[in-house]
């Protein structure tokens, strides 16, 4: 199963969108000094999403045309006959599904270690959308088997999450500083997920939905941004080689390679791989979590 027909329409239509709002910003970016746009970044963006597509057309096939279908031959549900209702609860599920996978790409180090590409950039902008988790096109999908399960068909599935993406993509941004109150409260602002992108210790790991900030309100993932505190995109520690075309993708793998050949415990290992990032057996480097609460303890 290749790109279906809405798919590709999909791709008609907001090719021509990104390009527009791209070439806006770029040119509102030099006409106020802004300096948000580099060459040397851009141009590594388009590298990773190029490779991820690539990854995702050569598995599609298995993943959607055998992993899924199968999984739909075996659906206990049937919205055929309420459309309004499947489209609907489509949207609602997949992105409670795109947040559960997010959330534990972020809480889990074997999986940020695909991840971090995404977040791996000191530059913020609508190309940064397009700075894919390389990798993810190979596990995704483990997370649309109980969409499958309720009913829903592999084709609508992967026609939401483009879909879904395109909003996804336009929230990279910092040409727009504010959405109306009532619009924040329910939907992902640009504002929302430039905290998402900070490296401030306050920041991290919050604000993990695609397009909908509802599931980080209700489960406790949510922040604000706040005008004291200037976003300071990429990494906590940045990457030593971040225009390496092979070492952007794996230097969080190299990462885990050398905390494995630690002489620790075969489970303390295996808490290298699965605990958060920053996790470590003797307090050398701290999660998130730890970072937060020693900034609460400094007088």
């Amino acid at each position: 199963m290749l790109q279906t027909a809405h798919e590709q329409l999909l791709l008609l239509i907001s090719t021509p969108v990104y390009i527009i709002v791209i070439g806006l910003e770029i040119f509102m970016s030099h006409l106020r000094v802004k300096g948000l746009y580099s060459f040397r970044e851009t141009l590594v963006n388009i590298y990773l999403t190029l490779v991820n597509a690539g990854i995702d057309l050569l598995f599609r096939g298995i993943y959607a045309g055998l992993i899924l279908s199968t999984f739909y031959g075996m659906r206990f549900s049937d919205f055929s006959d309420h459309p309004y209702i499947y489209w609907v609860l489509l949207f609602l599920l997949e992105d409670f599904v795109f947040y559960i996978e997010h959330r534990i790409d972020h809480y889990c180090r074997l999986f940020w270690a695909v991840h971090v590409t995404h977040h791996s950039s000191a530059e913020f902008n609508l190309t940064t959308g397009f700075r894919s988790s390389v990798l993810q096109p190979l596990y995704r999908f483990v997370y649309f088997i109980p969409l499958a399960l309720l009913g829903f068909h592999p084709a609508d599935i992967l026609f939401m999450y483009s879909l879904t993406q395109i909003y996804g993509i336009l929230v990279h941004t910092q040409a727009i500083q504010k959405m109306p109150r009532w619009f924040e409260a329910v939907f992902v602002s640009p504002g929302h997920h430039r905290v998402h992108h900070a490296s401030n210790t306050i920041y991290l790991d919050k604000n993990m939905g695609m397009c909908l900030i509802i599931w980080d309100r209700w489960l406790g993932t949510f922040q604000a941004e706040i005008p004291e505190e200037p976003v300071r995109y990429g990494l906590v520690k940045p990457i030593e080689k971040p225009h390496h075309p092979w070492y952007i993708i794996f230097h969080e793998w190299r990462a885990i390679c050398r905390d494995l050949r630690k002489k620790t415990p075969f489970f303390t290992k295996l808490k290298y791989l699965l605990m958060p990032p920053g996790w470590s057996h003797d307090g050398s480097t701290l999660t998130a979590k730890q970072m937060r609460k020693q900034l609460k303890q400094q007088p």
